[in-house]
């Protein structure tokens, strides 16, 4: 990768998760320390995604602020990575749903000091899609082809060029000839619908989506890379000085976390219902049954982290020069301390 490429990416990058934060808070480290909640206010960050499933549902039907006892919950609700890391730095929320990229990206622009992954939210639920009569039925075909994925720098956009480059491809910015357009899951939609790209990696339910609404198939599902088909999509991040000053509330939350994964993996169909009615009251909008079902039967929700699926997305993204030039060390990104005292207490097996 030529230099001015590689630090156009990475600048896009940098930008696209903490820039604007940096604007509203010169130093993020000043912010988290002087924070100015008290002990009775947790605030939560969450996307109206199946892979925040937990979030959806248990701070839709107030099972989340019956665990928190006299805690008073305040949420927003986010729609992209980078914008719920900047809340996290600009100190407006406590604890978000996120998925690993953007937490990775914020953990090392604050060299650390900023945030900690406490738990596991979900799974798999990714796949890279191509349309029937694009004429790609092996990796061999991707040469001239246009893809998609949901936003510059994000776990799809990452696994995407990751997958290109193992393949023996450069995308056109690298003078290869790959396009990879990093643009919103309702317009990927549009433009496989138009036949302006060949393919998408995305998220669930948009991978099943594009399989019933855009004349797509399932070219890959991204489980078949990763041992065990584990690999994290969704996770929950919290800031240190909240941990460090409320880690009873911390506990709090991550109790009423892992008791709606296990409702939710004991009562899926209910589940279901559950989701979508207060996907409704967020979104105005539900997702049809066949494509949730089919989206949901290719993800796990669940607590664990999955923690070397983290560490292999970082060298991933460090190969293809989105992380600066020197390997990141993660060693430190963790803290599953309170997950697994509440593991304990309720007799389930605790994360290594």
């Amino acid at each position: 990768m030529n230099p001015k490429t590689k630090f156009a990416i990475a600048g896009a990058i940098i930008a696209a998760v903490i820039a604007v934060s940096f604007i509203a808070n010169p130093s993020p480290l000043l912010s988290q320390n002087n924070t100015t909640t008290t002990t009775d206010v947790l605030r939560i960050g969450y996307f109206p995604n199946i892979n925040h499933a937990q979030a959806v549902i248990g701070l839709g039907n107030g099972d989340f602020q019956k665990a928190l006892g006299d805690v008073k919950v305040e949420t927003q609700i986010f729609n992209a990575g980078p914008s719920a890391i900047e809340a996290l730095f600009a100190n407006r929320v406590d604890v978000t749903y996120v998925g690993p990229n953007p937490a990775i990206n914020g953990y090392i622009k604050s060299d650390g000091e900023v945030l900690r992954i406490i738990s596991g939210a979900a799974s798999g639920g990714a796949v890279f899609v191509v349309r029937n009569d694009a004429g790609i039925n092996s990796a061999d075909d991707f040469a001239g082809k246009k893809f998609a994925s949901p936003q510059l720098g994000n776990t799809q956009d990452v696994a995407l060029r990751a997958y290109l480059l193992k393949n023996g491809y450069k995308t056109t910015e690298n003078g290869g000839n790959v396009e990879v357009i990093p643009i919103k899951n309702p317009d990927i939609l549009t433009l496989m619908l138009k036949k302006e790209i060949d393919g998408a990696w995305v998220p669930e339910p948009w991978g099943a989506k594009l399989v019933k609404e855009a004349n797509g198939r399932i070219f890959l599902d991204e489980r078949d890379l990763w041992p065990q088909g584990q690999f994290v999509t969704a996770h929950i991040i919290v800031s240190t000085g909240y941990l460090e000053n409320h880690p009873d509330i911390v506990k709090k939350l991550l109790a009423a976390h892992v008791d709606e994964t296990l409702w939710i993996n004991q009562n899926k169909e209910e589940a279901f219902k559950v989701f979508n009615t207060e996907l409704e009251k967020l979104t105005g909008k539900t997702i049809p049954e066949d494509e949730f079902q089919e989206a949901f039967s290719r993800m796990e929700i669940t607590y664990d982290p999955v923690k070397d699926s983290l560490f292999q997305s970082a060298n991933d993204a460090f190969d293809i020069g989105f992380l600066g030039d020197t390997r990141p060390d993660l060693s430190k990104i963790y803290d599953l301390k309170l997950l697994n005292e509440v593991l304990e207490e309720k007799n389930l097996p605790t994360i290594p």
